[in-house]
């Protein structure tokens, strides 16, 4: 199932949180070598995880992590301005646009599980008053982002071949989740139900208000 959970409330899911950060651990340190900290509970933090982000987190029916994506709103700090300005004409600001990084999957995780964590994403989107997401992506991600029918618009990048480094925006309407959740196996009705789980069925329009 999809869980919606914000960093200080972490504290309520320790199973989920130790295995998803040890997860991007093995993930982006591990398998993909990038330069990133691993501290000495094998955890892969990093600043922005600091600053309260929305976590959207696949669990498995044991409880543990199976992939998660973290957001954070334009408006605040965000990685693509303080660490990818070079790929983008200028800082993006804007309330209806929200960033998110650290799309991983755990070892062996299913097609589902990325296509069910989109799926989350339009959740947000469709559900907090958001038009489009930007994030920054490598080349391998081309591939998994095509093949769950969720590619972004391009708007900088850097590199060539494995190495090449994008900045792209995201913008999901109801057809298109619908279609993600065709694929990731989630009738729409059921992804509704873990969204509505987190933030309750009488908040969505007070979100979409004060996102």
């Amino acid at each position: 199932m999809l869980r919606y959970v914000y960093a200080s409330d972490l504290c309520d899911h320790p199973k989920l949180a130790r295995t998803m950060f040890r997860d991007r651990a093995d993930q982006f340190k591990t398998r993909l070598g990038w330069d990133v900290h691993v501290d000495k509970d094998g955890y892969e933090r990093d600043e922005y995880d600091d600053l309260n982000p929305l976590y959207v987190i696949w669990e498995e029916p044991d409880g543990s992590h199976g992939g998660s994506m973290r957001f954070l709103p334009t408006t605040g700090r965000t990685m693509v301005n303080e660490h990818f300005g070079d790929l983008i004409s200028g800082p993006i600001t804007s309330p209806v646009i929200w960033e998110c990084t650290r799309f991983c999957l755990t070892r062996g995780a299913g097609s589902h599980v990325a296509a069910a964590l989109m799926l989350g994403g339009g959740e947000i989107m469709q559900n907090f008053g958001i038009e489009h997401f930007v994030g920054v992506f490598d080349a391998r991600m081309v591939r998994i982002y095509r093949m769950i029918g969720s590619s972004p618009d391009v708007l900088g990048s850097a590199g060539t071949g494995r190495d090449r480094i994008s900045v792209g925006l995201w913008h999901f309407d109801e057809a298109a989740a619908a279609a993600v959740g065709d694929r990731a196996g989630v009738p729409m009705e059921r992804s509704r139900q873990w969204f509505d789980l987190a933030f309750g069925t009488a908040s969505r329009r007070e979100l979409a208000r004060t996102a």
